[in-house]
């Protein structure tokens, strides 16, 4: 697992298994947001397996999938009222933390979005959905 902090309150990885979750809440993470849905890819863990041990860690989950086709869909509102609170960081996973890069960068008020645009290409990450939902904004 690859943890990639994007700002105070949010990191990102690609998919975790139920079993990474012990370190995700050691490292302090509260909230687990799942961008992936079920069964988009052999061998994923099924939301409700990730979820089950989370909420025995203690950890507040949410299962928001989003895929390119109906990006940001259509939990992005609730997804961006999770950000931005140091007292409840969030852990976002999808397939390899791109969608949920691009979730956040989306969701950025216009005089957070260059430097949300400047961490997120610094740590290689493609910023096409939210270039394209930005631009239809």
């Amino acid at each position: 697992m690859n943890i990639v902090q994007l700002n105070d309150s949010l990191a990102v990885s690609g998919q975790i298994r139920p079993e990474d979750l012990r370190e995700i809440a050691a490292a302090g993470y509260a909230i687990v947001v799942n961008n992936r849905p079920d069964g988009e890819e052999g061998g994923q863990p099924a939301s409700a397996e990730v979820e089950a041990v989370a909420r025995e860690l203690g950890l507040e989950y949410h299962h928001m999938p989003v895929t390119a086709m109906d990006f940001p869909g259509p939990d992005f509102e609730a997804f961006t009222d999770l950000l931005d609170d140091p007292g409840q960081p969030v852990f976002a996973f999808c397939r390899t933390g791109t969608r949920c890069t691009n979730l956040w960068v989306s969701s950025r008020e216009v005089d957070e979005l260059d430097a949300a645009v400047s961490t997120a290409q610094r740590l290689g990450y493609d910023l096409g959905m939210a270039a394209n939902y930005l631009a239809r904004k």
